[in-house]
């Protein structure tokens, strides 16, 4: 399989956010994924609050996750940003549906 920002993307429907079970590309969480020529790999995302505890859990994942695809650890960063805010509009349909939106 080749490694493109749709195959990360699509393992990235795999991290749930841990408080609500709903994956974080459906929640809206995922900004952006830049892939280089390297292999290397830069998330960016953002929570759905500052200051969120669970962040840590969320990065691990992240990275087992894409570890499944054969990335190292040391090809990954994940860059949380809150510029611009997350907010209830970014969650894909899915996720808004699973919430009862």
């Amino acid at each position: 399989m080749k490694l493109t920002e749709k195959t990360i993307k699509d393992k990235l429907t795999e991290v749930m956010d841990p408080e609500i079970n709903i994956s974080i590309v459906d929640l809206g969480l995922i900004y952006g994924i830049d892939l280089d020529k390297t292999g290397k790999v830069k998330i960016t995302m953002t929570l759905t609050t500052p200051g969120c505890p669970l962040i840590s859990l969320i990065e691990e994942e992240i990275k087992n996750k894409l570890k499944e695809l054969k990335i190292l650890d040391k090809n990954i960063e994940i860059k949380v940003t809150f510029d611009p805010p997350w907010s209830m509009e970014k969650m894909s349909r899915k996720g808004k549906k699973q919430l009862g939106l």
